[in-house]
């Protein structure tokens, strides 16, 4: 089966549904999608012939350990070559260290594409674009001048070292630790776990981020100082010097994503330390950190996006080629997408799929405004926008690669659960996504902590209103082929707004009852917010094809957000009662968890 990238969908959604066409109209973006769609389109086509067809080769071969090396599965290197070499690995960094600074929304696209060809090669590009952004933002002159240049080209590439194996979610238990020397370097050591392509063969040179501790810094996440650590020493005319004191002594035999190479890094392991460059202050280094972070919170929210995109699309097509039993209307064997129950199963997994895009192009969106336009207030507002956005996203979108992938198997049968057909790799690499770069049960708790109460909880009520309004534009329609989407759409954001006022008193009075309620909360909020994007992309369907547009994909649009609205938005009501009365039941189930 080919990949085919969703380059209409995306386009469509990002000239209807985000602000990108205001901000190029008032020149804050110098694009036009002239340009964006020709790039979506190179983007799409270099997914699909240069990457997608390596990804079940590289499952199969996974990556081999010798020495502290690491060898990468068969085309891997070729494939990144080719990669960095057309400049996608430029597309988002500064103009000033070689990049495009394409906007979020756009990059965002593509990397769905990548990852949708082998997220397990999509997720390196993931983590260099974050290690550029963190060192663009907190990094000494000096340092970005030295490493961004090359890590912009994709000659150098970049990862992010935060667990340890005691420490795992635990930022506060680290123990890696820094000594500072006379001229100003440290001397890093410890073990860090699970670093994705922490060592490889793409690349010239790997620049690790690493937290660690100074030996007088404060106890807990206060005294945690970020620092770049390299592969290689780089000399001072820019060439490769020296290998530092950073070694691979471990690749992980996982369920997943055999193509990326997840490593065990000991730093100092010879003794003298391995030398690394403070980014940002000492003991503020979680704050730079997290500058990465969110950036690939995100970006792990469009893997989730990405594999659902690939496990839809592998379905559709079996469904459509495989002949089994009989279905109304037709004679004889008919292929299985007739059947009722597969429409069912194939709907739920398409509207999922591009119910999580919107949500995570939305986000993006959001963050495009707070770094482009002009005011600082409304910069403001798109952060904070984003900021409640960002583990939506990230749960909402990898819980569904899980969900799509494994109702993916369910179509194909049998078949579903042999490894040939692929199916079952979508399930098994899309398992990790709603683990790393922060649970889905952290996001959660993220949300209804620290998101839901910014400025008072007016964040969250501006976008419930946004939501109320796109409802009830659907239901003023009263058009056939929207059904009961605005009612149902309307009901899903009542139910939300209901449960916010909720969650937002818990958080002060009862916040283990805030806590227990979380993760059904992010659930509903991704329900208001997911039925809202598609039927705001919905209305600008309608409004294309009243105009006498005939593109067949108008319709579909308006059938898809119909269907979310009337089959899965209805789930909110349900999620409601769960985080209104269902705190108790968890709260007080000690009797259960004391068995053995």
């Amino acid at each position: 089966m080919t990949y085919r990238a969703p380059v209409e969908e995306v386009s469509f959604f990002l000239k209807s549904c985000t602000s990108l066409p205001l901000l190029m109209e008032q020149g804050l973006v110098d694009l036009s999608f002239d340009v964006v769609d020709p790039v979506l389109e190179e983007a799409g086509k270099f997914a699909a012939t240069a990457i997608a067809p390596l990804d079940q080769v590289a499952d199969k071969e996974h990556c081999t350990l010798k020495d502290g090396a690491v060898t990468t599965p068969t085309g891997w290197r070729d494939a990144y070559q080719a990669w960095a070499g057309a400049g996608w690995s430029s597309v988002a960094a500064e103009e000033e260290f070689g990049g495009q600074n394409l906007p979020t929304s756009v990059t965002s696209a593509l990397t769905e594409f990548w990852n949708s060809a082998s997220p397990s090669f999509g997720i390196g590009g993931v983590l260099t674009m974050g290690a550029i952004e963190a060192l663009t933002a907190h990094g000494a002159h000096e340092l970005q001048h030295i490493f961004l240049p090359k890590m912009v080209a994709g000659t150098w590439t970049g990862t992010m070292n935060l667990t340890e194996p005691q420490a795992g979610s635990d930022l506060a238990a680290l123990r890696a630790k820094a000594v500072k020397q006379d001229d100003g370097t440290y001397r890093i050591f410890g073990t860090k776990i699970f670093i994705s392509y922490g060592e490889h063969d793409l690349a010239e040179n790997i620049v690790h981020l690493v937290l660690a501790r100074l030996p007088d810094a404060p106890a807990g996440t206060r005294g945690i100082s970020l620092f770049l650590v390299p592969k290689f020493l780089v000399k001072a005319d820019g060439s490769l010097g020296a290998r530092n004191d950073v070694l691979a002594v471990g690749v992980e035999h996982k369920l997943g994503l055999h193509g990326s190479p997840t490593c065990t890094m000991a730093f100092g392991e010879k003794g003298e330390g391995a030398i690394g460059y403070l980014v940002g202050e000492e003991n503020r280094g979680l704050a730079c950190m997290f500058t990465m972070m969110n950036n690939a919170r995100l970006a792990v929210g469009i893997q989730g996006v990405a594999v659902a995109e690939r496990a839809t699309q592998r379905a559709f097509a079996y469904a459509r080629d495989r002949k089994q039993g009989k279905a109304p209307g037709i004679e004889g064997a008919a292929p299985i997408i007739a059947h009722p129950d597969v429409k069912r199963m194939l709907l739920t997994m398409r509207a999922e799929t591009d119910a999580a895009r919107a949500i995570c192009l939305k986000t993006a969106d959001a963050l495009d405004r707070s770094r482009r336009l002009p005011d600082p207030i409304a910069r403001a507002a798109a952060l904070a926008e984003a900021s409640v956005l960002t583990p939506v996203a990230k749960a909402f979108s990898t819980d569904i690669g899980i969900e799509v992938a494994s109702t993916g198997v369910q179509v194909h049968g049998g078949m579903g659960y042999i490894e040939e057909t692929g199916a079952a790799q979508h399930l098994r690499d899309a398992r990790i996504f709603a683990i790393y770069e922060g649970t889905n049960g952290i996001q959660a708790i993220d949300l209804v902590t620290r998101k839901l109460p910014l400025e008072g909880g007016d964040v969250v009520t501006a976008l419930i209103a946004d939501y109320r309004e796109i409802a009830e534009e659907v239901g003023a329609l009263n058009a056939p082929d929207f059904g009961h989407a605005g009612a149902r759409l309307s009901e899903a954001v009542d139910a939300l707004a209901r449960a916010t006022r909720v969650m937002l008193d818990r958080g002060v009075d009862e916040p283990g009852k805030a806590l227990a309620g979380a993760t059904p909360y992010l659930r509903l909020f991704a329900r208001a917010a997911g039925g809202a994007y598609l039927a705001k992309a919905a209305l600008a369907a309608y409004a294309e094809r009243s105009g006498g547009a005939s593109d067949p994909r108008l319709s579909a649009r308006i059938a898809l957000a119909r269907f979310f609205a009337e089959n899965l938005a209805t789930e909110a009501k349900g999620l409601e009662e769960t985080v209104v009365g269902g705190a108790a039941g968890v709260l007080e189930a000690e009797a259960v968890l004391a068995l053995a």
